[in-house]
């Protein structure tokens, strides 16, 4: 397989032009718990050089978000570790990508932080490519098990892992609870669906309020999610699996229906898209969890929102009511001085802290994808703005029935070339096999460089 390495800084640099944040405030969460993190002296001793040197140099992009999270962590870990320090360098995740291409091109890692923050749709890119940008975290002590299978999955190759996991980015579907019942059902209605179950539904939730159920930014991302709620992946064994994939055929057969019904609007503008939510010209969404901070800035609709599970495809072996959609996690590069502080720091925070996560939720929108938060009174505060709903521990139970889901290196190829295929479908009434035939053709150009 072909390294193309021009080609990778063209689609680290479009990549990082379509990032979605994932943050947000959610305000219903008040309370902390008690971390469950400890730190002995043995561990203090073992992450001291010998200099006496406790200062790790992280890589993040978002003051309000990430580095902030980076702030938190660095306080909780100070309380046993009194010199340890951040260095926290703020760069944008396109001068983070670009960094790490120049490194891995130039054999120069030296110029490499110690630790840094990965988008999960990247990491598979960046470890089949350069994989010496990269230290092998598998032995380091952190309990991967506290985390889901589908999230560990964008971070681990052969079976080794690279990422200790951040933000949550499973994939809820947003309902307007009013509109529901304007059409006599019910939230509850909405719970456990196959696609052919919530179609009819649906129906008549936009018949009875003269809006779509759902909005949707664009055709490929939606089409990812239903793919990986599937188990399939359009990768198997290092070749693409997207023409002859019953999953995806369902999928984008079953995403037309609802776009030639009015069920799915689409919305090639961010910006007009999220105003379809805020305006209440949807009754709903499919999306990361992360989109709830962008539902949740029309104050004036809170108590007339709810959070179920997404519907899953008919007919499918092993399909289930659960995706992802964004997230990150964070890496430690090979050019890190002291390993066993970064192991350390890492283990005890992001992957040990529920005092951590219990303050990141109220005050930076980020839902942990560390499961033994959800067990902590903050995750289990009723929101408000979800008529009462114990979303956040909801959404830590969806992430953790994810399936793995597999892109490889190739995920921006991937995307393109359904993005295509699905436009081609709905715009054009296209042949869906031949469009998949030729999405496949694509991919397999780009793969080869």
């Amino acid at each position: 397989m072909k390294k193309n390495t021009v080609a990778l800084a063209v689609a680290a640099a479009m990549t990082a032009s379509l990032l979605v944040g994932c943050g947000g405030t959610a305000a219903d969460s008040t309370s902390t718990a008690e971390s469950t993190a400890t730190s002995t002296d043995a561990a203090s001793a073992a992450t001291t050089t010998a200099g006496g040197d406790e200062t790790l140099t992280v890589w993040a992009w978002d003051p309000n978000f990430n580095i902030y999270a980076l702030k938190q962590a660095e306080a909780i870990y100070q309380k046993d570790h009194p010199n340890f320090k951040l260095d926290i360098q703020e760069n944008t995740y396109n001068d983070i990508e670009t960094k790490l291409i120049t490194a891995a091109t130039s054999g120069d890692y030296s110029t490499l932080t110690d630790v840094f923050l990965v988008q999960d749709y990247s990491f598979h890119k960046y470890i089949a490519n350069f994989p010496d940008v990269f230290t092998d975290i598998t032995d380091s002590g952190i309990d991967f098990t506290q985390f889901t299978e589908g999230k560990l999955a964008d971070s681990t190759a052969d079976g080794k892992h690279y990422g200790v996991p951040f933000d949550n980015g499973a994939t809820v579907m947003a309902v307007r609870s009013d509109m529901i019942e304007n059409a006599g059902l019910t939230v509850d209605d909405f719970k456990d669906l196959t696609w052919s179950e919530f179609i009819p539904k649906a129906q008549k939730v936009v018949d009875a309020n003269g809006v779509s159920m759902i909005a949707s930014s664009g055709g490929s991302e939606m089409l990812m999610e239903m793919l990986q709620s599937a188990g399939s992946s359009p990768l198997q064994d290092g070749k693409v699996n997207v023409a002859g994939n019953a999953a995806l055929k369902e999928a984008m057969t079953q995403y037309k229906a609802m776009v030639d019904a009015g069920i799915i609007a689409e919305y090639t503008d961010w910006d007009q898209y999220i105003a379809s939510m805020n305006d209440g010209k949807t009754a709903g969404v499919v999306n990361g969890c992360w989109i709830m901070s962008s539902i949740q800035a029309a104050a004036d609709q809170s108590g007339k929102w709810a959070i179920v599970n997404m519907p899953k495809l008919d007919g499918i072996d092993g399909a289930t009511n659960y995706a992802n959609c964004g997230g990150a996690s964070w890496a430690v590069s090979s050019n890190c001085k002291n390993t066993e502080l970064a192991y350390d720091f890492l283990k005890t925070t992001f992957g040990g802290s529920v005092e951590l996560y219990d303050d990141l939720l109220p005050n930076a929108g980020a839902i942990a994808s560390y499961l033994p938060a959800a067990k902590s009174d903050v995750y289990n505060q009723a929101s408000d703005f979800y008529g009462g709903q114990t979303v956040y521990k909801d959404i830590v139970d969806f992430a953790s029935k994810v399936p793995a889901y597999d892109c490889g290196a190739y995920y921006s190829d991937i995307r393109s070339a359904l993005t295509d295929a699905i436009t081609n479908v709905v715009q054009n009434n296209a042949d869906i096999d031949s469009e998949l035939e030729t999405a496949q053709s694509t991919v397999e150009f780009s793969i080869e460089g």
